[in-house]
């Protein structure tokens, strides 16, 4: 069954489908609803062509790579041009990477290669309050993202080599979908940002120019008419019962309760 939404547009003929990345990927941008989407989108004849409008600075790891496989597997039968209208970073960029091809508006900003682990610890505010916290565990390092207490110097050394993965993954998928050589990529991605026309000296953009510029290469691309159809995921049932600015409210207030107490590895500016 289809899992989009169309707006505003007779769905008979053959189109270009709009989809806009708007957000942090993983609170905004929830990866499942985009993942059906773009799954029926890659099987939708009616849709020749997509387009992904980009502005979002990343976001969790997990939702990155999803989002990118999805749009990738999109890309895989039939053209994606990603557009990056204000910043295309981190899990963004990746975001981008899975398209055929990349158009940025000049003034944007792309890149911010890199992953980030962000733990918050407590145990002041813990002892200030006057609260114990007893831990019962099986398993050495099963505490070891937990925020009452510091991280100990193996357990950081057990954490930094996750990140080398997460890392070494995020460079070779770059340099795989925008064929640079690896050793490039990673000079690259340090966590710099970079504007989009120094990105595309770079190789990490293809062309400069706006949302129409994309669209007009969809249209070449697709050999499709510039007929537009803008989607979106079907809303959850939370937003379909008390609105969309009030279920989105409370879902951004859930995540951000959970992006302050959880250890998280993010591909985020």
């Amino acid at each position: 069954m289809t899992q989009f939404r169309p707006i505003g547009l007779p769905w008979l003929a053959p189109r270009i489908g709009i989809v806009e990345l708007f957000g942090v990927l993983g609170a905004t941008i929830r990866s499942p609803d985009y993942g059906r989407m773009f799954s029926a989108l890659r099987d939708d004849a009616r849709v020749r062509a997509m387009v992904v409008d980009i502005d979002s600075p990343g976001g969790s790891a997990a939702a990155a790579e999803q989002i990118h496989r999805g749009i990738a597997k999109v890309a895989a039968k039939k053209p994606v041009i990603a557009f990056i209208r204000g910043s295309g970073l981190s899990g963004g960029y990746l975001a981008s990477c899975a398209a055929t091809k990349v158009v940025a508006i000049p003034t944007a900003i792309v890149g911010s290669i890199g992953v980030i682990s962000i733990r918050p610890v407590i145990s002041e505010l813990l002892q200030r309050l006057g609260v114990k916290v007893f831990v019962t565990k099986a398993g050495t390092f099963k505490d070891m993202f937990q925020p009452f207490r510091e991280p100990t110097d193996e357990e950081q050394k057990k954490l930094q080599t996750l990140m080398d993965e997460y890392y070494d993954w995020f460079v070779d998928a770059v340099a795989r979908t925008r064929r640079l050589q690896p050793k490039k990529v990673r000079s690259l991605a340090t966590g710099e940002m970079f504007t989009a026309r120094k990105a595309k000296e770079l190789g990490l953009v293809d062309e400069l120019g706006d949302l129409d510029t994309a669209i007009d290469m969809a249209t070449e691309l697709g050999r499709v008419p510039r007929r537009l159809a803008y989607l979106r995921p079907r809303r959850a049932i939370l937003e379909r019962l008390v609105g969309r600015v009030a279920g989105g409210l409370v879902e951004e207030v859930a995540a951000e309760a959970e992006r302050r107490l959880l250890t998280r590895i993010e591909f985020r500016a």
